[in-house]
């Protein structure tokens, strides 16, 4: 019975194992670099009294100051006389599911003639119905929000006026002109969707969303809108502008105002709530108190644990050094 030896050598800081059939292994051990090896020049903070404290302190000093103007200014929007957004606003509906932010076609969206006839899978089971592909397909464009609204004043005279409402603008420019284009461009749109399927839940199919061909088909900017999802399970998203005539009168005069509202939009199957915000804006936006409150918190936050940290490092700070010097 023949015993098998090995022997082993070390070269370049790879190990050369060498077998009885005279071939040669190398082994894992990492080059003998500084790299490699771990031996690179290093910082690392030294947490002390001295350089903490005065952050936390600093920290509290700005956040809460801009938190307090955020949030004041949040609350007087209202006083501004602007132009008026028309909002409408979903509650207990989660666009943040990751199923469902994944369930769209991007390419298709961007006009792509491929995409168009054969979806994304992502878009299953809103990719295809009756054997025909969905345009636009995903569960996204499916439940599309589609009730309508309508403004009127209320005549002290006893007529109803209507209020003329914008509904062009509404989207961001890199949505309308970018990310969102009709396939064939400036081909007519019912040619270009011949052989497509409207989303199940739609009433009409996409190119027929608006008479204004630069407002109809993917670029219709309620349909792009709807497509940006949103963060949190009750939102708002922007559906018309009412703009100001001049500024000798109020864009909304003092007065009754009735809203109708065509019912299309089931919410009852996830108790959900709908609603219509009138909203100005200010230089920082529409009506919003969450980042003025996260500002004045994190500030707070940051001011009570820096004269918590004071008053330990004041009490017992003394304490540690006596007893280091003492040893």
């Amino acid at each position: 019975m023949m015993a098998s030896g090995y022997s082993t050598k070390e070269e370049d800081g790879h190990i050369t194992v060498s077998g009885p059939g005279g071939g040669a292994l190398r082994g894992k051990k990492p080059e003998n670099t500084a790299f490699k090896q771990q031996r690179l020049p290093a910082w690392q903070p030294i947490l002390t009294a001295g350089t903490v404290l005065p952050a936390f302190f600093i920290i509290g000093l700005i956040f809460i100051p801009i938190g307090i103007g955020l949030y004041v200014t949040s609350n007087n929007i209202k006083e501004f006389e602007n132009n008026v957004f028309m909002y409408y606003g979903l509650s207990n509906f989660y666009q943040n599911h990751r199923r469902y932010v994944k369930s769209r076609d991007d390419s298709q969206l961007n006009g792509d003639l491929q995409s168009l006839k054969t979806p994304s899978k992502e878009c299953e089971p809103y990719a295809e119905h009756d054997n025909k592909p969905i345009a636009p397909c995903g569960a996204i464009a499916n439940s599309m929000f589609n009730d309508t609204l309508e403004l009127f004043y209320n005549d002290p005279n006893g007529t109803k006026v209507p209020i003329p409402l914008t509904a062009t603008g509404i989207a961001w420019w890199t949505d309308k002109h970018v990310k969102f284009r009709n396939p064939g461009e400036n081909a007519n749109l019912t040619a270009v969707f011949q052989g497509t399927m409207k989303p199940v839940n739609w009433r009409k199919p996409v190119y027929e969303l608006d008479s204004d061909p630069q407002n109809n088909g993917f670029i219709n900017e309620d349909f792009i809108v709807w497509m940006r999802t949103a963060a949190l399970p009750t939102f708002r998203k922007l559906y018309r502008i009412i703009h100001k005539k001049n500024n000798m009168v109020p864009t909304l005069p003092r007065g009754n105002y009735t809203l109708e509202v065509v019912y299309n939009y089931p919410v009852r199957s996830f108790e959900g709530r709908k609603r219509m915000i009138l909203s100005t804006i200010s230089w920082m936006g529409g009506k919003n108190p969450f980042l003025g409150i996260a500002y004045i918190t994190v500030g707070s936050v940051c001011f009570f644990l820096g004269v918590v940290l004071l008053i330990i490092h004041h009490k017992y700070g003394n304490r540690n050094n006596s007893a280091d010097i003492s040893n």
